[in-house]
């Protein structure tokens, strides 16, 4: 597969600019950075599902590309979706056993007959046409559908389980190019880990865009970062952990030069005003020079001017061309509360608690500067849990928390209450002056400096939740309660808003399902059952 030169705009905005891609069989792709960078975009393109404003696209004719809605009618049953994804191997299988009778039964056209059947042999070996049946059975199972009678309708079946066939069908297919957005999607930890042994048996090219972070390491060969960069997207060789070595080493490149061209500029600066206007470097003309100096001012001067003017012109151009200040990482503020608790401080104790069909949690004590994950699966009560620790919801049983504790939640659902508000507004209205100007929104990275002056009903849901999340970043509360805070990040953000939760202030409660984060979480856990 080739793309060259790809530019795509969507109504005003150049979403894809000069992107090119070479994917060879056995190379397994990732593309990854913010939303709204093109991922989607760029793999409609590699489909075919959309046409480039320019560039050129090479794909082979045999490919697979997971939509985020399946191309049935929803009247359509689980076994016609299965019989479709099987045909190409059914149909190789029964021309092999046509071709093989008509060159036993002999005749004149025996050199066609055996290249016709030198390609099916060469299609069917590609699509383990003669495993393909019992592939079908594994794959179900893998993804958690074996136990989904074949005469359900699509229509009857959950948003999820329609992913989770639709993923299944291209498995069994097995294209030689397979195209694939969040795969991972609607994936329990089991079926994540069948999916990931899964692809990396694939002989042929695999592309596909996640925010998943233990996928990526699973299973890439290749990651191309598509967040803005001035030298464009870049292609990192290897894994995720490979590339967050690659990123580590490049930010710390980035940071060395610009605190060489900062101190070239001062130096630079200095001369200009004074160092090349001395006779000698460092040294101002001493008394009995005088004498000569009209003697010899002639290249003096000269000396001089050459001087102010090289250095005036290497100013210029560094000024110019000067690297800027790399980025902070995400980081939380300490704020007075958390800097007078104490690790022994009780924040919440929680005895017998029950929301009737959503959470049953007998007993919890949260300290001032506690770390707890909470985890479970869907269902078990983890949102619900966050909600009643944020009094958003009330519950049965007892709780109590510490006097004029602070609360903050990020919610996986965020909601301004004025929409038609620019980001900005809101983030000066929410904090107060004098906050919001000590920690400037656009110093956090979190909110790109185009969208500040968007209003907030405009934003994406991504841009909306990483707003929530600055405005507790900034003004940190005792008790910081995030629900799935990895959702709508790029990897990246994701790494650096982990790190900020080790040093940060308080106690943190974090809900999520979030594979990375859970396999590096260095507190305490809390596994809630399915109720």
């Amino acid at each position: 597969m080739l793309a060259h030169d790809l530019v795509r705009t969507l109504g005003t905005r150049r979403v894809l600019d000069g992107v090119s891609l070479t994917a060879a069989p056995g190379h397994r792709i990732g593309l990854i950075g913010e939303n709204g960078v093109g991922k989607t975009t760029l793999l409609r393109l590699l489909a075919g599902a959309d046409e480039p404003d320019g560039g050129t696209v090479v794909r082979p004719a045999d490919l697979g590309f997971l939509h985020q809605e399946m191309p049935f009618d929803h009247a359509v049953t689980v076994a016609a979706v299965l019989d479709e994804a099987l045909r190409e191997a059914r149909d190789d299988l029964a021309a092999l056993d046509r071709l093989g009778r008509a060159l036993a039964a002999g005749g004149t056209d025996q050199h066609e007959l055996l290249r016709e059947y030198g390609e099916r042999l060469d299609s069917a070996e590609r699509r383990d046409a003669w495993g393909a049946d019992r592939r079908a059975e594994i794959v179900l199972a893998g993804l958690g559908l074996a136990a989904i009678p074949h005469d359900r309708t699509l229509g009857s079946l959950s948003g999820g389980q329609r992913s989770r066939l639709a993923l299944a069908a291209l498995l069994v297919r097995r294209p030689a190019a397979l195209l694939l957005d969040e795969p991972t999607n609607h994936l329990d930890d089991a079926a994540a880990v069948f999916l990931e042994g899964h692809l990396r048996e694939l002989p042929g090219v695999v592309v596909l865009a996640s925010h998943d972070r233990a996928f990526l390491d699973a299973v890439c060969t290749d990651l191309i970062d598509l967040d803005p960069t001035l030298s464009g997207p870049t292609r990192y060789g290897g894994n995720y952990t490979d590339y967050l070595a690659a990123k580590h080493a490049e930010r710390e490149r980035w940071q060395r030069r610009f605190v060489q061209e900062q101190e070239e500029l001062a130096e630079l600066r200095h001369a200009v005003a004074v160092t090349a206007h001395q006779v000698a470097p460092g040294r101002p003309r001493r008394d009995n020079e005088k004498m000569g100096y009209d003697y010899k001012g002639g290249r003096v001067q000269s000396q001089v001017s050459r001087r102010v003017r090289n250095a005036a012109r290497r100013l210029e151009e560094l000024a110019r061309d000067q690297v800027r200040k790399p980025p902070e990482p995400l980081r939380f503020r300490v704020t007075v509360f958390a800097a007078t608790a104490t690790g022994a401080d009780t924040l919440v104790s929680l005895r017998d608690v029950r929301v009737p069909g959503r959470l049953a949690l007998d007993r919890l004590d949260l300290a001032a500067t506690d770390r707890l994950l909470v985890t479970g699966a869907n269902g078990a009560g983890k949102s619900t849990l966050l909600a009643v620790l944020a009094g958003r919801l009330a519950a049965d049983g007892r709780m109590r928390g510490r006097e004029r504790l602070t609360v903050g939640l990020l919610a996986q659902d965020t909601v301004f209450h004025r929409p038609d508000r620019t980001a900005l507004e809101t983030y000066a209205l929410a904090l107060g002056a004098e906050r919001a100007e000590s920690v400037p929104l656009r110093s956090l990275g979190l909110i790109e400096p185009r969208d500040l002056g968007k209003r907030v009903g405009e934003l994406s849901v991504g841009q909306r939740r990483r707003l929530a999340l600055a405005l507790l970043v900034a003004d940190p509360p005792e008790l910081l309660l995030l629900d799935e805070p990895t959702n709508h990040l790029s990897p990246l953000l994701c790494d650096e808003l982990e790190a900020a939760l080790g040093p940060g202030p308080g106690a943190i409660v974090v809900a999520s399902h979030d594979r990375w984060l859970r396999s590096r979480w260095t507190g305490r856990e809390l596994r809630l059952p399915r109720g």
